[in-house]
């Protein structure tokens, strides 16, 4: 199966261990964010969402401008705009970035930052309305005749795409949401399906409930994706007392915000099952810490993963194994992290998959046996034997699982 890493575009270099200096867009800052996931490896990056943030679909066309390869990914709230509004944005970013615009849909787990932009529904009319706003937006982007949709929440009449998206039949389109109705939702609409790092237990429940969501929709379960926040280091040793440095960092509130530990039950059931996670270790299966998670209140992406490249990469396997093939990873020095984790942990993912599929590919398609009597020509049995060495990074890997 083809696995593929999602990072984190940026305007600023802030976050939970970084003060934010200077203005929130800092247009240098994200250029040189931005290459620096193409360059080293990572596949898409997400232009995430706010009520007070630079608007993520701006920004995503300056970041087109600068960059050749990578995804576009932007998250959005439908309370902001009409779907018809919205899909033809999109489309307009699809052209600029020559096909590489995607969209991540986003509820709302805050009912506070709803209300900042005027929207008071309660949560599951959120997702009902979230529901209707994709439906018009694909239709928006693939329909050759102007079209009617009288719904719900919107009442669309004549409605004229003239212009659609480069990609065909339509840009990709990811959600996420830990409750029974964001399952409803993801498993009926999205193409991607993104949900937090959990323990590897806790991850299996949700892909459950996924499945069982998908055959209630009739159609086949989506992509998966699951985030972490990588940190890693040369050894083990090295790899924990970093985690240390970053924990006390967040603890002692140094991007001037009130410490997130003393605030009350998180909002969105994807918030309560980190936290839950928290309760009894802060450790977890091969490289899961779960630390920053408690001490943030379960909010947002938050689970770490931490160890050597190989030990990380060995941990992010455990979840392709359960059949999440896209990687969400983001660091606490943002710019850094990207960086490093580009170099040296998803190389070592890219080569595990890709001995996994050939392997896979040699079991159904075995060649014929070998005639009765037939020699091995000199020096083949040296040959093979040198073939499947590996290498010492690779051998690490394979001791660490």
């Amino acid at each position: 199966m083809p696995v593929e890493f999602l990072g984190i575009a940026g305007t600023n270099p802030a976050s939970e261990v970084t003060p934010r200096r200077g203005d929130i867009l800092d247009l240098e800052y994200t250029r040189r964010l931005a290459r620096a996931h193409e360059d080293n490896g990572w596949d898409r990056i997400l232009f995430a969402y706010h009520s007070g943030s630079p608007d993520p679909a701006q920004v995503a066309a300056y970041v087109a401008g600068h960059t050749d390869r990578i995804n576009l990914v932007i998250a959005h709230r439908p309370n902001v705009s009409a779907p018809t509004f919205f899909a033809k944005t999109i489309a307009t970013l699809d052209h600029l970035s020559r096909g590489r615009a995607e969209v991540h849909f986003i509820t709302g787990g805050s009912t506070a930052d709803q209300a900042a932009e005027g929207d008071h529904l309660d949560k599951d009319t959120r997702y009902d309305r979230t529901r209707e706003y994709i439906r018009i937006v694909k239709q928006a982007w693939t329909s050759p005749d102007a079209f009617d949709h009288p719904g719900t929440h919107y009442d669309i009449r004549g409605y004229r795409p003239d212009i659609r998206p480069v990609q065909h039949p339509r840009p990709r389109v990811s959600f996420g949401g830990s409750s029974e109705a964001a399952y409803r939702v993801g498993a009926a609409e999205a193409d991607v399906y993104a949900l937090w790092g959990e323990p590897l237990a806790g991850t299996r429940q949700q892909i459950a409930s996924i499945d069982a969501a998908a055959a209630a929709a009739g159609r086949p379960r989506p992509r998966l994706q699951i985030a972490f926040r990588p940190i890693i280091a040369p050894t083990e040793e090295l790899a924990w007392a970093k985690a240390e440095r970053i924990l006390g960092r967040i603890s002692s509130g140094v991007t001037g915000r009130p410490p997130h530990h003393h605030i009350g039950e998180p909002e969105n059931a994807g918030s309560r099952r980190l936290l839950a996670a928290t309760a009894d270790a802060d450790r977890h299966d091969r490289a899961l810490w779960t630390a920053p998670t408690r001490l943030t209140g379960g909010q947002g992406n938050s689970t770490a993963l931490v160890g050597t490249p190989e030990t990380v990469a060995a941990a992010l396997l455990d979840y392709y194994d359960l059949g999440i093939t896209l990687l969400s990873a983001r660091g606490y020095d943002i710019y850094d992290d990207a960086i490093d984790v580009g170099r040296y942990v998803i190389p070592i993912v890219r080569q595990e998959v890709a001995a996994r599929d050939a392997a896979a590919a040699r079991a159904a398609h075995p060649g014929p046996a070998p005639a009765p009597g037939t020699v091995a020509a000199p020096g083949a049995e040296a040959a093979t034997a040198a073939g499947t060495e590996r290498s010492p990074r690779a051998g690490v890997l394979a001791g660490a699982s």
